[in-house]
């Protein structure tokens, strides 16, 4: 029964033998639906917690209520959905949420009476970290033994909070955690055995990323200490000087190359006195 069934109702009873009809007296039926109650909201997966992706099912119920029911569905006062059946739970599914479906949802339930809420319950999108960048702040071109040298690892995506961790050909140099997301960033003082490459993972309890290695040269200068300061030589008359500054294997280098070129110099000039080569070096 339901509320459309109220109204008068009678019987017939008819013999067959004579002909008599009789009818019955008329009776007023009055069918009332029993309000919904206890409107309740769960969600699935439950706990509120969901990854990027992820199917959310909103499942609305009420403990009691009879005839058609009407169940709508919300968040934060933006109507997401609404259905009228003849049951005591419905569901509306969200596909593949995103960052901007977390939020507060909760459900209205109502027979033709006045609409009831659930209880609100927060739902929270987390987002994996993406690879993370890590770059290298130093105080010149080129690093050498003593500099303090940063590295900075950052996530562009993701949701926090972040741990960073740091590694030097594998090894761990450090973890450092960013409570509200962004990058994270490690000092390192250098030395000889600081050469070599660099990489940086990032995690967020949905998997660790790894970031590209990044190869770091450091010069000693106590091991490289030649220094080629000038060249000069005499042809004829005339006195021309190159002033050639470097350091370490370059220096070197140089040095050869400047040999070599005065021994071809000195062969095509045989015959042109008064030339000198004057190399001073340091």
């Amino acid at each position: 029964m339901g509320s459309e069934d109220s109204g008068l109702y009678r019987c017939k009873a008819e013999a067959a033998t004579p002909r008599i009809t009789k009818m019955s007296r008329v009776s007023r039926v009055l069918v009332q639906r029993i309000p919904v109650s206890d409107v309740n909201l769960e969600i699935q997966p439950p706990g509120g917690q969901l990854i990027e992706g992820e199917n959310l099912v909103l499942i609305c119920s009420v403990a009691a209520g009879t005839g058609n029911i009407t169940f709508s569905w919300h968040k934060e006062g933006t109507s997401l959905g609404r259905k009228t059946q003849r049951s005591l739970l419905a569901e509306l599914r969200v596909p593949a949420v995103q960052k901007r479906d977390t939020g507060r949802y909760y459900c209205a339930a109502d027979n033709n009476h006045v609409p009831i809420l659930s209880k609100r319950i927060t739902v929270t999108v987390r987002i994996p970290v993406s690879h993370p960048v890590l770059t290298f702040r130093t105080p010149r071109a080129q690093a050498v033994v003593g500099d303090v040298v940063g590295l900075h690892c950052e996530a562009l995506g993701g949701s926090p909070p972040i741990l960073y961790q740091f590694y030097h050909e594998d090894v761990i140099l450090g973890n450092i955690l960013a409570p509200s997301g962004g990058g994270a960033s490690f000092n390192l003082s250098l030395t000889a055995e600081h050469s070599g490459n660099y990489s940086c993972a990032a995690n967020n309890g949905l998997g660790a990323q790894r970031s590209e290695v990044v190869a770091l040269s450091i010069t000693d200068p106590k091991l490289l200490p030649l220094k080629l300061k000038y060249i000069s030589w005499l042809s004829g008359n005339s006195r021309r000087r190159i002033v050639l500054m470097t350091t370490g294997v370059t220096g070197g280098l140089l040095l050869i190359l400047v040999f070599a070129a005065t021994w071809l110099y000195r062969i095509k000039s045989q015959k042109k006195p008064g030339f000198a080569v004057k190399i001073v070096a340091t």
